[in-house]
């Protein structure tokens, strides 16, 4: 069975509006609402867990109600620390999960194409990391904004999500991440923890992720492209 854990418990303090960005109508729609259809018309994804915060709750399940999400199947609390919100995700996947894919509910610009890619990578090698080659030249630099050299990007990636991976896979990293008492960003991090190879799965359109006002603005503009 393949579970989604979709991730809208953030604090959204960049957005500045005072409120969950995951709610903010986009379109007449939440900014949620684009991740869970994306899942929900994934045929290769079996049910949904939707992470948010305590106080948001009730939006959450309206959202769900409202709009005919039938394959989220369970809430779970966020937490303090992303790794945090995706541990209670983890707990209440089915028993009968072996397959995980995580996203960013804000993320709305995923596709079920793109869901199915990792997931045939996880099946394959175990993960399956959305990513996007990075395109910029990089500098690395001192605190002082003096650079200290330029950066080779020809290997360098960007990593988005979802990330998926197998269930006991993940299940472990993050009990070494728990064990080590770190912070991790993402899934692939702390399966990198275990020693396990990472496979990317590239990216074949913009992947924006809604964390600023602008980002928002582009993001409306390449959703009303896509209707």
């Amino acid at each position: 069975m393949v579970s989604a854990i979709v991730l809208a418990a953030g604090r959204s303090t960049r957005m500045g509006s005072g409120s969950n960005k995951q709610f903010i109508e986009v379109l007449g729609k939440p900014l949620l609402f684009y991740s869970l259809a994306a899942f929900e018309q994934c045929p290769a994804i079996d049910t949904v867990v939707l992470v948010r915060r305590p106080d948001y709750a009730q939006q959450a399940e309206r959202i769900v109600r409202e709009f005919g999400f039938k394959k989220v199947s369970a809430f779970a609390d966020g937490g303090v620390e992303r790794q945090d919100s995706v541990s209670n995700g983890l707990k209440a996947c089915g028993s009968r999960t072996d397959i995980v894919a995580v996203h960013d509910g804000a993320r709305p610009l995923v596709t079920p194409a793109l869901i199915e890619s990792t997931i045939v990578s996880a099946r394959a090698f175990g993960t399956g990391i959305a990513a996007t080659k990075v395109v910029d030249t990089i500098k690395e630099a001192n605190e002082d904004k003096t650079v200290v050299r330029t950066v080779d990007r020809t290997r360098l990636w960007a990593v988005q999500t979802p990330q998926t991976v197998k269930f006991s896979l993940l299940r472990d990293a993050y009990a070494k991440v728990f064990e080590k008492k770190l912070v991790v960003t993402d899934e692939a991090a702390a399966v990198e923890l275990l020693g396990e190879t990472v496979h990317l799965v590239e990216t074949p359109f913009l992947n924006l992720k809604v964390t600023t006002p602008s980002d928002l603005a582009i993001a409306e503009a390449l959703l009303r492209q896509r209707q």
